[in-house]
C-alpha cells in the first residue's frame, strides 16, 4: 500500500521544498489496519476512562427503581399508573432489578417513568490496552513453554537474556497480528 506522507520538520528543515514531501513510501500492507485498530482500542480505553473515573456507588439494596421511586415520594401505585400497569407488575419488575433478572428493555421503561435516563457500559478492571498486553504475554509464554521443555531435553536450552529477548519478540508479533490470535 502506498501513500502520500507529508514532510517532518527536520526533512522540511533540511529541505528546499514548502509543504509536503512528494516522494511516495511503501508501507506493510497490515500497517495502517494496525494503525486503525491501535486506534479504536485508545478511543475505547480513553471513552471507558470517564466511567472508571466516575467511582460510581453500587446499586442500592432494593435496586435503583425502587430508591428513587421511594426518594421521590411516589407510590408504587402511582408508578404503575405512570407505566400503565398493574401495581404486581411495578413489584415484580423492581424485585427483578434487585436481584439482577431485569433486561434492559425493561429497565430503560422504568428510568422513563421516573425520567431519568439509563445509562450501561461494561468498566474493565484495568485499561484494554493494558489487557491486551498481558494477553500477548500470556499467549506468548505458552507458545514458548513447550518449545523451550523440548529444547532442555535435548540440553539446548535457550538462557537468560536470550529467553527475555524470544518472548519479547513472540509477544511483539503476537501484538502486530491479529489481536483473533490473542483469544
Amino acid at each position: 500500500m502506498t501513500y502520500i506522507q507529508p514532510m517532518s520538520f527536520a526533512k522540511f528543515a533540511q529541505s528546499e521544498l514548502i509543504g509536503y514531501d512528494y516522494a511516495v513510501e511503501t508501507l506493510p500492507v497490515g500497517s495502517m489496519e494496525n494503525q486503525f485498530r491501535d486506534l479504536q482500542l485508545q478511543q475505547m480505553d480513553a471513552l471507558l476512562a470517564a466511567w472508571k473515573a466516575a467511582h460510581l456507588s453500587a446499586r442500592p439494596r432494593s435496586g435503583w427503581v425502587r430508591a428513587i421511586r421511594e426518594s421521590l415520594g411516589m407510590s408504587a401505585a402511582a408508578f404503575a399508573r405512570r407505566l400503565g400497569m398493574s401495581h404486581a407488575g411495578v413489584r415484580k419488575l423492581e424485585n427483578a432489578e434487585a436481584s439482577d433478572a431485569i433486561t434492559l428493555a425493561s429497565l430503560r421503561k422504568l428510568a422513563e417513568a421516573l425520567d431519568c435516563e439509563l445509562q450501561y457500559a461494561l468498566v474493565p478492571r484495568t485499561s484494554l490496552s493494558q489487557h491486551v498486553k498481558e494477553r500477548a504475554e500470556s499467549v506468548a509464554r505458552e507458545r514458548l513453554r513447550p518449545i523451550a521443555h523440548s529444547m532442555a531435553l535435548e540440553d539446548q536450552a535457550v538462557q537468560g537474556p536470550l529467553t527475555k529477548l524470544q518472548l519479547e519478540l513472540a509477544i511483539k508479533e503476537l501484538l502486530e497480528g491479529s489481536r483473533r490470535e490473542l483469544w
